[in-house]
């Protein structure tokens, strides 16, 4: 009754996710809105910056006082004045003891070595260095010859990407690094997706597989095009990513449901998507940063960072006792589809 609980209760989570997506933010906040903000950019890029906005004035260098790192990640002069005023609003707010204002969708973040958002992208690179970690594991763990042994590099692989431009786009946010970050982040909710369904269908016939291959293959590639074009739909894409998700833990949760008396290492599959939906539910909260660093979202990456190794551990398990399976019985036989 308690595990029935415990399913019941992820999945919740996951579905008050997907309505709290009515209201994520737009691209104009209450701080980008103000005249004073307003005004505070206009004056700086008028006295400070060339007129394409990219260059810093010279009376203005030494002012400014940039890195090689906020050089390098390419701080212009317009995203200075942007930055100096984004401040000057924050605190004209807290004098009058306003709440703290959003600018463009998102909190204020102090900037760290020419970074946006400096804790979320040290958990992002968290998420990779384990995420490599573990692939690395299950390589050394797993024999070639395994059932579902692909099935483990592929979402190994589709991670380890999805993480990287996690980590480039919270340095720095342009169109280009957006687009390509919440883009390969559904591309590891559906690769997630897809590895349950394979699993599921690995003793069935490599036709039907290939068809549920190349038909989860062509809707990715269709969604990310949609994405490329025109405004970027913050809600839809949050909907579409958690109802993939859902649909994976219930597929999972039905899975442990059927193998619980046979396959006792379910728990650690149905224990990992329990605590991600649990790491989830941060997202569900939204605060100003603490220390102007910490975020929700910051913490949502951290949070996943210790449950990694409990999904490769659960591959690795799976793999090991297939393959024993597959020797005791000499074949799979299609007609024994028992997962």
């Amino acid at each position: 009754m308690f595990r029935i609980n415990l399913e019941k209760s992820a999945i919740c989570l996951l579905l008050l996710l997907l309505l709290k997506s009515e209201s994520l933010p737009a691209t104009a906040s209450n701080g980008d809105r103000t005249q004073f903000y307003h005004n505070c950019r206009q004056n700086c890029e008028r006295t400070n910056c060339s007129a394409d906005g990219l260059e810093i004035q010279e009376q203005a260098i030494s002012f400014y006082g940039q890195t090689i790192f906020d050089r390098i990640f390419g701080w212009n002069c317009a995203d200075e004045c942007s930055y100096g005023c984004m401040w000057r609003t924050v605190f004209a707010f807290m004098e009058r003891g306003w709440p703290i204002p959003q600018f463009y969708g998102k909190w204020p973040f102090l900037r760290l070595f020419g970074m946006q958002e400096p804790a979320s992208v040290i958990f992002s690179i968290a998420n990779f260095v384990m995420h490599f970690r573990m692939l690395r594991k299950f390589r050394e763990s797993v024999r070639s010859d395994s059932p579902c042994y692909m099935l483990g590099h592929i979402f190994g692989l589709v991670c380890l990407n999805g993480w990287i431009w996690s980590a480039i786009f919270h340095t720095r946010d342009f169109p280009i690094t957006e687009l390509l970050d919440y883009a390969f982040a559904y591309s590891i909710v559906l690769c997630s997706f897809y590895c349950m369904l394979m699993r599921m269908l690995h003793r069935y016939s490599l036709f039907l597989r290939g068809v549920i291959t190349l038909a989860c293959v062509s809707y990715y590639i269709n969604y990310f095009a949609y994405l490329s074009t025109g405004k970027f739909n913050y809600s839809f894409n949050m909907k579409v990513n958690i109802a993939t998700g859902v649909l994976n833990a219930v597929g999972w949760f039905v899975w442990c449901q059927r193998v619980r008396y046979r396959r006792p290492y379910y728990k650690r599959i149905l224990r990992f998507y329990v605590l991600f939906a649990l790491a989830m539910s941060l997202e569900l909260l939204d605060f100003p940063p603490i220390l102007w660093i910490l975020d929700a979202h910051s913490l949502w990456h951290l949070a996943t960072v210790p449950l990694v190794p409990l999904y490769y551990d659960f591959l690795i398990e799976d793999c090991q006792t297939l393959l024993k399976e597959k020797e005791m019985t000499g074949s799979y036989s299609y007609f024994n589809k028992d997962i």
